[in-house]
C-alpha cells in the first residue's frame, strides 16, 4: 500500500489552520467572528443561562431540566470543602508564588487524595474539580496574604457568588453575582486552544483526569495564553485620563510594543465575547462611581481599531471588569482556571469516548547523518 504523505504544517505557525482533530463542543471564529457552545450562540448563553447551566450543557450534550439543575447545584455545594492535607499543602505556599502555580499545586494534590481508578468516576471528578477550584485558590490567597484560615464551604448558590464571598468575606451583591455568572460562561470553552488542546494530548494516553488537567493549567499560565487580562489591568491602570491613554498607547505602537487584550488567532472581525463583558464593566463602572478606568479602556480599545484595526478580546473589559469587583488583578487567570475547566473536562470526554492516541509527526531539520568521534578526538 501506498504510503500517505504526512501534511506539512506552515513553519513558524503555530500549528494554526491545521485540523487536529473533532468535536461537537464548540465552534470558534465561524465567519470571523462568532462562537457557541453544542449550536447554542454565546450572546444568548451569556444572557439567559446561568454558568452552571452551561456547565451542564458542556458535559452532558443539552441543557438541564430544573430538576437536573437544582441535584446538580446541590451536588456542586456539597462539594466545596478541602481535605485537611490540601490545607495544609496550600499553607506551605507563600504569597509569593504565581496564583497559577498554586492552582495546578492544588489540582495535582487533589488527584493523589481523590484519585480517578477508573474512568467511570469521571463525572464525580470533574463535578468535585469545578466545586473545589475556587476554595483553593482563595483558601492559599486568604491565608498567605492575610493570615486567614477561611470557611470553603459556604451556602452561596452559585460558583461566581461561591468565590466572591470567600475572596471578600462578604456575600457579594446581586450585580457582582449576575457579573460573575456570565464571566465564567464566556471563558468556560474555546475548541482547540493551547490548553484544551494539552487536556486532549494527555486524555488520549489514558491518564487520569487530574493529570490532564494540571497539564492544562500549566499551558494556561504561559502569557501567550492566559494572563493577558492581567497585563491589561497592569496597563490601563497607569493612566489618570483618557488623553493620557491614547498618548501613551500611540507610542508604544511606535515602539512596536505588544499591547496585550487586542486581536485574536482565530477571530478576525471581533471577538464575539468582549461587547457583552464590555457591558458588564460599564455597568459596574457606573455603580462604583469611576469616572477613569473604564473611559481610559474605551479610548484605548477606540485607538486600536484606528491605528490598527485590532479589537479587544475577552480578556481586555475582564480586566476593568474584575478590578470594579474588587478582585486582585493576580487572581484574574486563576477565574479563567475557575471556568475553563467545564470546557477542558468536556474535551476529556470526548477524547476518551473515541480515542486515539495523539501523537502527531514531525519534519526532521538536523544533518543526514553523523559520524562518531571518540572522546579523545573531540578537542
Amino acid at each position: 500500500m501506498e504510503k500517505k504523505p504526512v501534511e506539512k504544517a506552515l513553519t513558524g505557525a503555530g500549528l494554526r489552520g491545521q485540523v487536529a482533530g473533532e468535536t461537537a463542543l464548540c465552534t470558534v471564529g465561524k465567519s470571523g467572528s462568532g462562537l457557541t457552545y453544542r449550536g447554542y450562540d454565546i450572546s444568548e448563553l451569556a444572557e439567559k443561562a446561568a454558568f452552571e447551566e452551561v456547565s451542564w450543557l458542556l458535559q452532558y450534550g443539552s441543557l438541564p431540566t430544573a430538576k437536573q439543575l437544582a441535584e446538580y447545584n446541590a451536588r456542586l455545594k456539597s462539594m466545596r470543602g478541602l481535605p485537611q492535607a490540601l490545607k495544609t499543602v496550600l499553607q506551605q505556599i507563600p504569597a509569593s508564588a504565581h496564583p497559577m502555580d498554586v492552582m495546578r499545586t492544588g489540582c495535582s494534590m487533589l488527584g493523589n487524595l481523590e484519585q480517578e481508578a477508573d474512568f467511570s468516576q469521571q463525572d464525580h471528578a470533574i463535578e468535585r474539580m469545578l466545586a473545589v477550584f475556587p476554595s483553593i485558590i482563595c483558601y492559599w490567597y486568604r491565608f498567605s496574604h492575610d493570615g486567614v484560615e477561611i470557611e470553603t464551604e459556604t451556602d452561596d448558590e452559585t460558583i461566581g457568588g461561591h468565590f466572591l464571598h470567600m475572596l471578600t468575606g462578604e456575600q457579594p451583591s446581586e450585580l457582582h453575582a449576575q457579573v460573575m455568572s456570565a464571566s465564567l460562561i464566556l471563558y468556560a470553552e474555546h475548541e482547540f486552544n493551547a490548553s484544551t488542546f494539552t487536556a486532549r494530548v494527555s486524555a488520549s494516553t489514558l491518564t487520569d483526569i487530574h493529570s490532564a488537567v494540571t497539564g492544562a493549567i500549566g499551558t494556561l499560565r504561559g502569557p501567550l495564553h492566559g494572563g493577558a487580562n492581567e497585563a491589561a489591568m497592569e496597563m490601563i491602570e497607569q493612566w489618570s485620563s483618557p488623553d493620557e491613554a491614547e498618548r501613551e498607547i500611540m507610542g508604544r505602537l511606535q515602539r512596536k510594543d505588544k499591547i496585550m487584550g487586542f486581536g485574536h488567532a482565530i477571530y478576525r472581525t471581533n471577538d464575539p465575547r468582549s461587547a457583552i463583558i464590555q457591558q458588564w464593566s460599564k455597568l459596574l463602572a457606573e455603580q462604583v462611581g469611576d469616572t477613569t478606568l473604564f473611559p481610559v479602556s474605551e479610548r484605548v480599545d477606540q485607538v486600536m481599531w484606528r491605528e490598527k484595526k485590532l479589537f479587544p478580546n475577552a480578556d481586555f473589559y475582564h480586566a476593568s471588569a474584575y478590578h470594579f469587583m474588587g478582585i486582585p488583578t493576580k487572581l484574574f487567570t486563576p477565574i479563567f482556571v475557575m471556568s475553563r475547566v467545564t470546557g477542558w473536562t468536556a474535551h476529556i470526554k470526548e477524547q476518551r469516548a473515541n480515542n486515539r492516541i495523539i501523537r502527531p509527526s514531525a519534519e526532521y531539520t538536523g544533518p543526514d547523518s553523523a559520524d562518531w568521534i571518540a572522546i579523545e578526538d573531540r578537542g
